[in-house]
């Protein structure tokens, strides 16, 4: 700091030095992350909260508030977006990025969380002090108390066009999604305006946390008797911690013999597990392993009947991560690295082979909100090509008899049924097995044959599952 800084500025008043506020602070490090480095959140977040733990600067209040705001302002991004514009003279274009992040944590603090206003906006203020300096933290103050004269819903009626007009842009603006996101989501629900702005709403909300209990290593009785523990709601296997539930401290978790996992993939991995087979039943493939969950259910599952599976990853480190979650399987498994459009094994090698491919992520928002504002429409044509060819894959890996689960984790139709739809045009000797009986007990899963899980519906992240026979 010069030494002018350090005497009388011209209004007569000492300079302070701004306060750095830890919370608030890590906040910021965690969206600049996720902005600069296409991080996400759920990756970033942790390691900062542990360390700010191990420096003695958080409890746990303050990481709960630190969680809040981060996550908070991902999902609502697109809604304040909107009212930050209406508050600023210039396109939000314009605006560093890094003072669009302090204005939207401001915001997120004025009207999505019940900080009281004058906290909130002097508490944003000292933020942009802090990372950005006194000029614009001038600017900051100035947008947050025009933020400030209106709550939420006062501000929505201002800037989200009427629903007669155009309901897909006001859905957008409402409920913070991109305006093509909410088509393609209102055209894979079908139905009324009630369902799709029930699901939007959904994915805004804080997901639960749901455990795994791997067959043969641990049982839920043995998670359940964790506290705010309580049974899941379709999966066997499934336990869901209460708000605030933290899975690092539970010990089977911690040992790998548990794992967190939402219990729609619970469900794609149980269905697969359980379609009717004639002949043997030996020899089981996760042709989409990474980063292991299904994975490691499959392997247990597999070692209780005496098969075995073998995990195949296309990424090296992504390999790493599932042969650190099938560590410790009763069973014998095989873990690879190989491409899943260049397979290394013979055609018809597998009983059993699932094929969880890389997608848009649109059905798991409530757990990487900021994945909404990453991807394009045009992201799906390339997702496109390597699932119909992923999906080809598998279905020469299986043998005759033998039974594949194409899933994804996106409720978008160009990547759910309109790829099974094109591959099995041109796979004339296979046919799709009704994948609801497969989920018993689950309600509300269409007309089948294939399934669609939604949040909003049945807890669970948006997955979808495909299961096909091959017949010749």
């Amino acid at each position: 700091m010069s030494d002018q800084s350090r005497g009388p500025r011209p209004s007569g008043k000492p300079y302070r030095r701004p306060k750095k506020d830890p919370v608030r602070f890590l906040a910021f490090e965690a969206l600049r992350a996720v902005d600069e480095r296409d991080a996400y959140a759920n990756l970033v977040l942790p390691p900062l909260l542990r360390k700010a733990r191990e420096k003695g600067d958080f409890d746990g209040r303050d990481a709960a508030l630190a969680t809040e705001l981060v996550y908070g302002t991902l999902r609502r991004q697109g809604t304040y977006d909107a009212v930050i514009a209406a508050c600023v003279d210039r396109p939000l274009r314009e605006v560093d990025p890094p003072v669009l992040d302090v204005l939207s944590l401001g915001v997120h603090q004025l009207l999505g969380t019940r900080i009281p206003t004058h906290a909130a906006v002097s508490a944003s203020v000292e933020l942009a002090r802090v990372v950005l300096g006194d000029g614009r933290a001038k600017f900051v103050n100035a947008v947050l108390r025009k933020v400030a004269q209106d709550d939420l819903d006062g501000w929505i009626a201002r800037v989200a066009p009427p629903y007669e007009d155009d309901p897909e842009e006001h859905l957008a603006v409402v409920h913070s999604h991109p305006r093509w996101v909410v088509s393609a989501l209102w055209d894979s629900l079908g139905g009324p305006r009630a369902g799709i702005e029930e699901l939007l709403a959904a994915d805004n909300e804080r997901p639960e946390v749901t455990l795994v209990a791997r067959p043969g290593r641990a049982g839920t009785d043995e998670l359940l008797r964790e506290e705010a523990a309580v049974a899941g709601r379709w999966s066997p296997y499934a336990v869901r911690l209460a708000e605030g539930g933290e899975p690092g401290a539970i010990e089977a978790v911690r040992e790998g013999r548990a794992g967190v996992q939402d219990e729609g993939s619970q469900l794609v991995a149980l269905a697969l597990a359980n379609a009717p087979l004639e002949g043997p039943d030996g020899k089981w493939l996760d042709g989409c392993a990474g980063p292991g969950g299904k994975a490691a259910l499959l392997a247990a599952l597999a070692a209780e009947r005496g098969a075995v599976l073998l995990a195949s990853e296309k990424q090296p480190h992504r390999a790493g991560l599932v042969a650190k979650a099938l560590d410790g399987n009763p069973g014998p498994y095989q873990v690879i690295a190989a491409d899943g459009l260049r397979p290394p094994w013979r055609s018809g090698s597998f009983d059993r082979v699932l094929m969880d491919v890389p997608c848009t992520g649109l059905g798991a928002l409530r757990r990487r909100p900021e994945a909404r504002w990453r991807r394009r429409p045009e992201d799906l044509e390339g997702f496109g090509l390597l699932q119909r060819g992923l999906l080809k894959t598998a279905l020469d890996s299986v043998r005759v008899g033998g039974v594949v689960g194409y899933a994804t984790c996106s409720p978008h139709l160009a990547e759910t049924r309109a790829v099974v739809e094109d591959v099995l045009k041109q796979w004339p000797d296979a046919e799709l097995i009704d994948a609801r009986a497969l989920l018993p007990g689950v309600p509300a899963l269409g007309e089948g044959p294939d399934v669609q899980l939604w949040p909003h519906v049945h807890g669970t992240d948006a997955m979808y599952l495909a299961l096909i026979r091959r017949t010749g």
